[in-house]
């Protein structure tokens, strides 16, 4: 039968072409939106590397120089001293579990600080976030060490002068950096070396991204009064009423010289708020490729679908040769899949060219990776390969209930 087969297929050759120019076409182009959304799917799975789950962001301002609180001419100081004091109610506080001061650090934070971390002949591959964090940060937002370092161990670390550092920095020469732990790094320029303590998961810049440079320094005292990201990580038990609780003690309780509490605000309202741009924007490529997806489904169904009504009287003349209905639909079947099997090579070498000259998604340091390419166009050529037996199938199913004397009536 594989012989008949590919013989009717060469002598049929004029339409066939045109129809492996659509399937080729039609798999690239579905090679494409599957990389897309793989890519965007991987990012989205990947850990972030913390949590900000019961954490909210406290801001201070000060007051007025018309309030009777005002202190003029504060020195830099009794600024720094003031923000130690309300630092340190804040994670003496009852309902609080941890509480930080960070200059560009929280997460969820359009403003950074960048810096370079190299050591020998390894260097940062271009921009590390900097963020510079009072040692319990990692207790407030729940960074992990890769070797199974807890917040509290990394809390340790940074309390002794050691930086943190993200596992994939190095990730462009080949290494991890779990493997230098306990080694000494540059940081900014050759002068400032630090000894890495633990390598973390993460932590990812947002939820849409996989960018995770990143490097976790003590926050100097002499840096307090440049750093104003006062954030807490609240007892589970005690998450509710938090901005009501903490407004309520403002006047009182935090408020220490020019400073005085003047907003609550939960991470998850910053995380939506800043995340909302990107949410939309995946909201509308997810409907822009499913809007794509259903036309092309509808086109390569309807190809199939037109060509086999086509062979109505072929099919008729195949039953009266005594032929049953499921060799009738296997035979075409077979004939789309063949053609779909010998166009798919070329499709997949279309495929790594559009991906060499980057084309297609960005993901893990690159564009061109054989692995991914060739896994999205196994998964073109799968749905082609169900689009395809769905054409066929149901208007096959209709032509074998016909009876051959009435199909062959015209002929």
């Amino acid at each position: 039968m594989s012989r008949k087969l590919l013989k009717q297929i060469r002598n049929e050759w004029k339409s066939n072409i045109w129809l492996a120019v659509e399937l080729l076409v039609v798999s690239v182009v579905l090679w494409y939106i599957l990389d897309n959304l793989y890519v965007n799917y991987r990012i989205y799975s990947m850990p972030l590397g913390f949590d900000v789950e019961h954490c909210y962001k406290l801001t201070f301002d000060d007051v007025t120089d018309k309030s009777p609180d005002f202190i003029p001419d504060e020195t830099d100081e009794q600024q720094r001293e003031a923000k130690s004091i309300l630092l340190d109610r804040l994670a003496h506080h009852p309902i609080v579990e941890a509480a930080t001061l960070s200059q560009n650090a929280h997460p969820y934070n359009g403003s950074n600080s960048g810096t370079f971390v190299f050591k020998d002949t390894l260097r940062s591959n271009g921009y590390v976030v900097r963020r510079m964090v009072t040692p319990d940060f990692p207790r407030v937002f729940r960074f992990q060490g890769t070797r199974g370092e807890t917040p509290e161990e990394l809390t340790e670390m940074l309390k002794s002068g050691k930086i943190l550092v993200n596992d994939r920095l190095f990730r462009h020469y080949g290494v991890r950096m779990t493997d230098y732990v306990g080694q000494e790094f540059c940081v900014d320029d050759s002068t400032n070396v630090k000894v890495l303590g633990a390598a973390l998961v993460g932590p990812r810049y947002n939820d849409y991204t996989d960018f995770d440079h990143t490097v976790l320094r003590a926050l100097p005292k002499s840096w307090f009064g440049w750093a104003d990201e006062f954030s807490i990580r609240v007892k589970p038990e005690e998450d509710h009423d938090v901005v009501e609780t903490l407004m309520d003690q403002a006047e009182t309780l935090f408020h220490v010289g020019n400073k005085v509490l003047v907003n609550v605000q939960s991470y998850d309202d910053i995380k939506r708020i800043v995340l909302y741009g990107n949410s939309q924007h995946m909201t509308y490529m997810l409907v822009g490729m499913g809007f794509l997806l259903l036309n092309i489904f509808l086109g390569l169904f309807g190809t199939f679908w037109f060509r086999t009504q086509q062979r109505v009287g072929e099919i008729a003349i195949r039953k009266a040769m005594g032929a049953t209905n499921w060799e009738v639909c296997r035979r075409l079947l077979t004939e789309g899949l063949v053609i779909l099997l010998l166009v798919t090579p070329f499709a997949f070498g279309i495929d790594c060219l559009l991906a060499y000259f980057e084309v297609n998604t960005y993901f893990d340091d690159g564009y061109l990776q054989l692995w991914r390419v060739a896994l999205c166009a196994f998964g073109a050529a799968v749905l082609m390969a169900l689009m395809i037996m769905a054409g066929v199938w149901f208007p096959a199913s209709r032509a074998e209930k016909i009876d051959p004397a009435i199909a062959l009536k015209d002929e």
